[in-house]
């Protein structure tokens, strides 16, 4: 690949198309194959649950976009949350961000943190699409085995 696309040849393949061919490579040949993949819901949405979009996009006050770091009502949920389960007081204002997912939230963390050959420990396993953010950071990265018979602290400070 050219040197242009640098950045798009460090990037392992996407585990999904591998899974989503190795399925139907098995289909092909007859197996019943029972789908645990991506999450995508097989049946319709609950209707009050479409009766609650419907109003919301009826509202003037829902054309536009929210704030960067997501409403701050939402934020100080966020922090409650934690302060409730993890017993962690943290500031809505300056500790708390809303993003449209995890995989997003993670890129932005990696471009924000990491620079070019700055390693980045990934457990291993792991859900698999997490450290692409940081390799399009430019990172190196280092997996850290997560198996009964590993210390994984011993295994964390080789990293």
């Amino acid at each position: 690949m050219s040197k242009e696309f640098h950045t798009i040849s460090r990037l392992p393949p996407y585990v999904f198309n591998i899974v989503n061919e190795l399925k139907a490579n098995a289909r092909a040949k007859g197996e019943d194959i029972i789908d645990f993949g991506m999450g995508n819901p097989d049946q319709p949405t609950p209707r009050h649950i479409v009766d609650k979009l419907v109003e919301a996009a009826q509202r003037n006050d829902t054309h536009r976009y929210s704030v960067s770091r997501g409403i701050p009502r939402l934020r100080r949920a966020i922090c409650n949350w934690y302060q409730k389960r993890y017993d962690v007081d943290l500031d809505p204002e300056t500790e708390a961000i809303v993003t449209i997912g995890s995989k997003e939230g993670l890129a932005h963390l990696a471009l924000a943190t990491v620079s070019p050959g700055d390693a980045v420990l990934v457990p291993n396993p792991s859900y698999p699409i997490h450290p692409y953010g940081f390799v399009i950071a430019g990172a190196d990265i280092r997996h850290v085995p997560l198996t009964d018979d590993i210390d994984f602290f011993s295994e964390l400070e080789k990293g």
